[in-house]
C-alpha cells in the first residue's frame, strides 16, 4: 500500500500561513533550506522551477501528489495550473470545474478518495496542504514532515486546522540548518 506524507512547511508555532493565506512571512527562505530540498525532497519543487534550482533528479519518493483548493489556487493566479506536472496531481474541492487537463479533481469524501488512491499501485504520495484538508486526513497520515521555518507567526492557518483526535508520532528523523529552519519527519506509531 502507498503511503501518505504530509509534507509542509510551517512557523515555530504551528502556522502554515497567515490568516489570510498568505505566505509573505516565509520570505526569503532559511539559507540552505532550497539545497536541501533539491537534495532531499526535489518532486515537492513545483515543475516551473526545476532549472532554475537545479534539480536534474527527482528521485523516487513520490509520484502523486494531493492538495487543497486553497493551495492549488494561488499558482492558477499566476498562470500555473499544473504546478507540478512531473507527478499525478489531485485537488480536493466541491467546487472546482475545469482545472487544467493534468489535474484531477476529487469533488468526493477526501478520506475515501485517498484510501483509494493508496490502494493503487504506484509510489508515496504528497500532501501539500492545506491545514483543514490535513485535518480531514489525518486517519490516512503515515508520515508527517515539518520544515520548521524559524519564526513566530502568531495566527494563521495551523499545520491541522480543524478538529482532530490527539495522535501519537514518532520522530523518524531530523535535520536541522545553520540558518535555524529544521526539518522534522515523524511517523505513526
Amino acid at each position: 500500500m502507498r503511503k501518505l506524507t504530509y509534507f509542509v512547511g510551517c512557523s515555530v508555532d504551528g502556522y502554515i500561513a497567515g490568516a489570510d493565506g498568505s505566505l509573505d512571512a516565509f520570505f526569503p527562505l532559511p539559507d540552505g533550506l532550497v539545497e536541501h530540498l533539491v537534495a532531499e525532497y526535489p518532486q515537492t519543487l513545483p515543475t516551473h522551477l526545476h532549472g532554475t534550482l537545479g534539480v536534474t533528479d527527482l528521485g523516487n519518493r513520490f509520484d502523486a501528489v494531493v492538495m487543497g483548493r486553497g493551495t492549488y489556487e494561488p499558482g492558477v493566479r499566476d498562470g500555473i495550473t499544473s504546478p507540478y506536472s512531473h507527478l499525478d496531481q489531485y485537488v480536493v474541492s466541491g467546487s472546482l470545474t475545469s482545472p487544467d487537463p493534468a489535474v484531477t479533481v476529487l469533488s468526493g469524501d477526501p478520506v475515501e478518495a485517498v484510501r483509494a488512491l493508496k490502494r493503487e499501485p504506484g509510489g508515496g504520495i504528497w500532501l501539500a496542504g492545506g491545514g483543514s484538508l490535513a485535518a480531514s486526513l489525518l486517519p490516512e497520515i503515515d508520515e508527517l514532515v515539518l520544515k520548521i521555518y524559524p519564526f513566530v507567526l502568531g495566527k494563521g492557518i495551523g499545520v491541522f486546522d480543524g478538529d482532530i483526535a490527539p495522535t501519537r508520532l514518532a520522530l523518524a528523523g531530523t535535520h536541522v540548518l545553520d540558518s535555524g529552519a529544521a526539518i522534522h519527519t515523524y511517523a505513526r506509531n
